[in-house]
């Protein structure tokens, strides 16, 4: 797969809102959540300890690790409460005919602020 290559990963219909889907894109895990019919995609594993992200719940935008409750805000990755303190990498999404797709690993966005 090349960088900025968009990956098919699964049917709109797969996933209502409100709710999470693990997909894998070249390997890698991939949760999907769906806000109001507008997919986002970050790393499946809490950068704490590696607890499944797509086993935890939403609720609107934040995500909640299964594992110690980390909270994520699924639009940027950002910690929005630890035991984690780094942010979850995320992933460009685009919808197109029904399909969501994901960009390729060598795409992900990590939103930290570079500070100067």
């Amino acid at each position: 797969m090349r960088m900025g290559e968009f990956v098919p990963v699964a049917r709109g219909d797969e996933i209502a809102p409100g709710e999470l889907l693990r997909v894998e894109v070249d390997g890698r895990l991939i949760c999907l959540a769906n806000v109001d019919g507008t997919i986002y995609a970050v790393d499946d594993d809490c950068p704490h300890i590696g607890g499944a992200l797509s086993d935890g719940e939403l609720d609107g935008c934040v995500l909640t690790c299964p594992v110690h409750l980390a909270r994520f805000d699924v639009r940027d990755g950002r910690v929005l409460r630890g035991p984690a303190r780094e942010d979850v990498p995320r992933y460009d999404v685009r919808v197109e005919d029904g399909v969501i797709l994901v960009a390729a690993p060598g795409e992900l966005r990590c939103s930290r602020r570079d500070t100067k």
